[in-house]
């Protein structure tokens, strides 16, 4: 297939001390999941769980609000593909212990 027949996606990744994009080529048709095996990002970062990870384009999580999952989400021209990092905690159970704490006579 000739290079004009491509389109570039990205591949984005990052951990508090490091972050990295990468930017490749992929036919038309390519998925999310398969982007992201395509970009070796597991190379810059080897603890990284693909099967396990929660992967969204552009801030919307894939596999949700109507999304395809990432093994079904066909990528389009300029798509950036990103890897989320687990949750250290629930952000509702945050939000209630801080509540508490905010009530008078906690």
């Amino acid at each position: 297939m000739a290079d004009f027949d491509l389109i570039t996606v990205e591949v984005a990744y990052a951990l508090p001390h490091k972050q990295k994009i990468i930017s490749l080529l992929v036919e038309p048709g390519t998925t999310a999941i398969e982007a992201v095996k395509r970009s070796g990002i597991q190379q810059h970062f080897p603890d990284l769980d693909l099967d396990a990870a929660k992967m969204g384009i552009f801030g919307q999580s894939l596999g949700t609000k109507g999304l395809a999952t990432a093994e079904k989400q066909v990528l389009h021209q300029g798509d950036r593909v990103e890897i989320y990092r687990p949750l250290i905690s629930d952000p509702k159970e945050a939000r209630r212990k801080r509540a508490e704490k905010e009530q008078p006579g906690s």
